[in-house]
C-alpha cells in the first residue's frame, strides 16, 4: 500500500467509523468477522461432536485443551516469525493452513470416518494455526490505517470478536441441528478462503531494510530484553496479568452461577453471554466519547471497578434479571480495558519488534485467564461460590492499586521512526557480521555542576542501549579528571551492532540529545569501535585434540 494512502487529513476528525474510509482495512475487517464467526461455529461443533462421540467427560474437556495449548507453546516464537517473515506471506499460510484442516475434518465427518480423538487432533491442528496466525494479525493493523486512527481500528477488532461470539455459536446450534457437524467445519474452511482472498489482494509495500538478518533464537531474545528495559511496556504486561486473573472468575464461573446458584437452564446462560457481547458493542460505539474523558490508564482503572461490582453482584444477586444489565456494563468495561490495554501496548512498539511484544502480550493475558480459572474454580471447591467470587472482588480491587507503581503512559505524540542518523563506522578491511564481540565507548566532557544531572540523563540512555541489542552498558568518570566520562556499550557481534543503528528511534534520539547537551568540548563527542582482538567469529570453536595437548 503507498505510504499517501495513510495519511490522514490535519484537521480529520477521527471517529470510530473512521478506519472504514480505509479500504484494505475495511476489507480485512469484514473478512475477520466471516472467519471469527466460522471460529465459534466450530467451536460449538467439536465440542458437540466430542459430546456424541465419547461418554468420556475427559475428552470433551480436553477441547478447551486443545484449543488453548498451542498459545501458550507457540505464541513467542509466532511472534518472532511475525518479525523476520513477510507478514502477508505468513498470514497467506496461516489462513490456508487452517483451511486445508477445516476441510479435511468437515469430509471425515460427513462420511462417518472421524472419532473423538481424531477431532482433538485436528482441534489441535487449528490451534496451531491460530496461534501462529493470531500476532501477526494483531500487528498487520498497524500497517493498514495511521497511527491517529490506530486505537480506532483496535476496537473495531473488538466488536468483531464479540459479533461472531454473539452470531457464531447460534448459526452453528442451527446447523447442528439441523444437518451435521461436518457442513459446519465446512463452512469455517470456506471463511478462511475468503481472508486468504483478501489478504492475497493487499500489494504490501517492500520494508525498509534493518540491518543484518536476524535468526530465530535472537529475535526471540531481541524481543524479551525489549520487554524488560521498556517501563511502559513491562507496566501494561503487569496490568494485564492482574485483570486477566481477577475477570476470569466471570468467564469461568458464569455457568456455575447460573446452574447451581440460579438453578436454571442453558438458555440463560446464552443470555448472559448475550448481554456481555451487547455491551461490548455499545463499548465500542463509546469509545470516541471515552477517549475524550478518560486516558487509558483512567480506563483500567474504572473497568476494574465494575468488574469489582461484577464479581459482587455474581456473588450476592439471586434474581436473574438485576443481572442481566450487570452483564452488559461488564461487557462495555471489557472491551474498553482490552482495547486500552492492545493500543497502548502497539504505541509503543517500533515495527522492528511489534509481533514480539504482542506476543508476549498476548502470552500474559492467556496465563492470567488460564490460572485464574483454575485458582477461582479450585477456591469455588473447596469453599463456595460466593467466598470464590467476594475473595475476586478484593482481588480486583486490589490490583487497581498497581496504577501506582506501574502506570500506562501516554503514547500520544511519540516518533517511533527509525532515526537513521548514526553514520557508519570507518573500518579497515571487512568485518563479518559474526565477528564480536564489539565495545563502543562514546568520550564527553561535562562540567562539575552538571555532573548529577548528566548522570540521569545517561541512565536513561543506558537503558535504550541494553533494550537494542547491548548485553552491558555502563557510564564511567576518569579518577584523574571527574569532567571526563566515557559511556560503553558491550554487544555480541559486530551484526548486533549494525542492528542498533536501525532500532534507535527518533523518539530515542530526543534522549540521545539530552545526554550530548552537557558536552562541552570543541568537538562533538569521539565514538570509537573495538573488536575483539584478534579478529575471530564470535562461536566456541572446539581446539583440534593435537593442539590441546600441545598446550598441556
Amino acid at each position: 500500500m503507498p505510504t499517501s494512502t495513510l495519511l490522514a487529513a490535519p484537521d480529520a476528525k477521527n471517529t470510530l467509523w473512521t478506519p472504514f474510509t480505509y479500504t484494505l482495512f475495511r476489507a480485512i475487517w469484514l473478512a475477520s468477522v466471516v472467519s471469527n464467526i466460522g471460529t465459534w461455529m466450530q467451536t460449538v461443533a467439536g465440542v458437540w461432536l466430542v459430546t456424541t462421540l465419547t461418554t468420556s467427560a475427559l475428552l470433551v474437556a480436553l477441547m478447551q485443551t486443545a484449543t488453548s495449548m498451542p498459545a501458550f507453546l507457540l505464541s513467542m516464537p509466532a511472534g518472532a516469525m511475525a518479525d523476520l517473515i513477510d507478514r502477508r506471506k505468513l498470514l497467506l499460510f496461516t489462513q490456508g493452513f487452517m483451511a486445508v484442516v477445516a476441510f479435511l475434518l468437515g469430509v471425515l465427518t460427513l462420511v462417518g470416518e472421524v472419532s473423538a480423538l481424531g477431532v482433538l487432533a485436528f482441534t489441535f491442528l487449528l490451534g496451531l494455526g491460530v496461534a501462529v496466525n493470531a500476532p501477526v494479525w494483531q500487528t498487520v493493523t498497524t500497517e493498514l490505517v495511521p497511527r491517529p486512527v490506530l486505537p480506532f481500528a483496535i476496537t473495531l477488532n473488538g466488536v468483531s470478536n464479540n459479533i461472531a461470539r454473539a452470531i457464531g455459536p447460534a448459526v452453528g446450534g442451527v446447523i447442528i441441528a439441523y444437518y451435521s457437524s461436518g457442513w459446519v467445519f465446512l463452512l469455517n474452511g470456506v471463511s478462511f478462503l475468503g481472508t486468504f482472498a483478501v489478504v492475497y489482494s493487499w500489494k504490501r509495500s517492500e520494508e525498509a531494510t534493518t540491518g543484518p538478518a536476524e535468526n530465530f533464537t535472537g529475535a526471540l531474545r531481541a524481543g524479551m530484553r525489549y520487554v524488560r528495559y521498556s517501563p511502559a511496556i513491562y507496566a501494561v504486561l503487569f496490568r494485564t496479568f492482574a485483570f486477566a486473573f481477577g475477570a476470569s472468575a466471570m468467564w469461568g464461573l458464569l455457568s456455575v452461577v447460573i446452574a447451581r446458584k440460579l438453578h436454571l437452564s442453558s438458555g440463560a446462560y446464552g443470555s448472559m453471554l448475550s448481554w456481555l457481547g451487547a455491551g461490548a458493542i455499545t463499548g465500542a460505539l463509546l469509545m470516541g466519547r471515552a477517549g475524550k474523558w478518560l486516558n487509558f490508564n483512567q480506563r483500567v482503572l474504572l473497568g476494574s471497578l465494575v468488574y469489582v461490582g461484577t464479581n459482587l453482584c455474581l456473588a450476592l444477586v439471586t434474581n436473574v434479571y438485576w443481572l442481566y444489565p450487570v452483564m452488559f456494563v461488564s461487557g462495555i468495561a471489557w472491551l474498553m480495558v482490552m482495547t486500552s490495554f492492545s493500543t497502548t501496548i502497539q504505541l509503543h512498539v517500533p515495527k522492528w519488534v511489534q509481533a514480539r511484544v504482542v506476543s508476549i502480550y498476548m502470552l500474559v493475558f492467556q496465563a492470567g485467564i488460564s490460572l485464574g480459572s483454575i485458582t477461582w474454580g479450585e477456591l469455588a471447591d473447596h469453599a463456595s461460590l460466593e467466598v470464590a467470587l467476594l475473595v475476586t472482588a478484593g482481588w480486583m480491587l486490589a490490583s487497581m492499586l498497581l496504577a501506582l507503581p506501574f502506570p500506562m503512559r501516554s503514547a500520544e505524540g511519540l516518533d517511533l521512526a527509525p532515526a537513521g542518523h548514526w553514520p557508519d563506522p570507518e573500518v579497515q578491511g571487512s568485518i563479518d557480521p559474526d565477528d564480536g564481540p564489539v565495545v563502543v565507548m562514546i568520550e564527553y566532557t561535562v562540567a562539575v555542576p552538571d555532573l548529577a544531572a548528566f548522570r540521569q540523563a545517561a541512565a536513561r540512555l543506558t537503558r535504550l542501549r541494553l533494550r537494542d541489542g547491548s548485553l552491558r552498558a555502563g557510564v564511567y568518570s576518569d579518577v584523574a579528571d571527574v569532567t571526563r566520562i566515557t559511556e560503553f556499550f558491550y554487544v555480541a557481534t559486530w551484526g548486533e551492532h549494525q542492528r542498533q543503528h536501525y532500532r534507535f528511534t527518533r523518539e530515542d534520539q530526543v534522549i540521545e540529545a539530552q545526554v550530548r547537551q552537557f558536552h562541552t568540548g570543541q568537538i562533538p563527542p569521539r565514538v570509537t569501535h573495538f573488536l575483539s582482538f584478534p579478529k575471530t567469529p564470535n562461536i566456541e570453536v572446539a581446539l583440534p585434540f593435537e593442539t590441546m595437548e600441545g598446550q598441556q
